[in-house]
């Protein structure tokens, strides 16, 4: 949802979504993130810019930030001599966070944040995922003061449904196509046409269109833009941190 009342969220509302995404099942126990609470209307003005100028970012009354944070855990393993300790000890080697451990805290980041978001809908509070976060890596860890192994990963604008709000389900594609029983299924050139056939009804061909079907022109919007590019380069850095450390 992006177009919010102008209400701001109450402290009782948004603490039940906190609440919530604080609840959310987590691996270990461990809570492997953070979450930054943005009322600023600063920063949001510089989010709606930095993630590829979406303007209604900066209407909304409230942005969450999830991060992963490995940055607390290992902190307090080096405040409480695990290092020393696993030097000294067989079969036991001390490790920076590697890659594995960015994955595991970003299921448990994002499993946080749709908690939120679950919670928040069922107090008539629409959101938006902002994907572009993960864009412009160097300078979001600046804007928050992110120290390493700690890293953004999804962005989420909160605002109550207008009163005439029409709450609208967009159509997911047919469960047989995502589904499956047992073991993966490759689909067919055939079962890939159908699962995809309402989307290819939208393409219109025209005289300044260079795709010639839905494919081609959803490639060259998403997959083959520049925000795209960005996106791969920042992704890119942001893994730097957790593999320099570990070869």
């Amino acid at each position: 949802m992006r177009n919010y009342d102008d209400r701001d969220i109450s402290k009782e509302d948004l603490d039940k979504i906190l609440d919530a995404a604080m609840l959310a099942p987590t691996a270990g126990n461990q809570m492997l993130y953070s979450i930054i609470v943005i009322r600023d209307q600063e920063m949001k003005d510089k989010l709606s810019v930095s993630c590829d100028n979406q303007p209604f970012i900066k209407s909304a009354p409230v942005l969450l930030l999830f991060v992963s944070d490995q940055s607390k855990w290992f902190n307090y393993y080096k405040l409480n001599g695990v290092k020393e300790f696993a030097d000294r000890t067989e079969g036991l080697r001390w490790e920076e966070p590697n890659e594995a451990d960015l994955m595991l805290s970003i299921e448990d980041t994002m499993i946080a944040a749709q908690n939120a978001v679950i919670m928040a809908e069922s107090l008539g509070i629409g959101s938006c995922y902002i994907g572009d976060i993960l864009e412009k890596y160097e300078y979001h860890k600046e804007l928050f003061g992110l120290p390493d192994n700690v890293v953004p990963i999804s962005l989420v604008c909160f605002g109550y449904y207008k009163p005439d709000a029409n709450r609208v389900h967009r159509k997911r594609f047919d469960k047989k196509y995502v589904v499956f029983e047992e073991k993966y299924k490759e689909l067919t050139a055939e079962e890939l046409t159908d699962m995809f056939s309402e989307n290819a009804r939208t393409f219109i061909k025209t005289p300044t269109q260079t795709a010639d079907n839905y494919a081609q022109a959803f490639y060259k919007r998403k997959t083959g833009a520049a925000f795209s590019k960005e996106m791969h380069r920042s992704v890119k850095a942001m893994l730097e941190g957790y593999t320099k450390n570990n070869k």
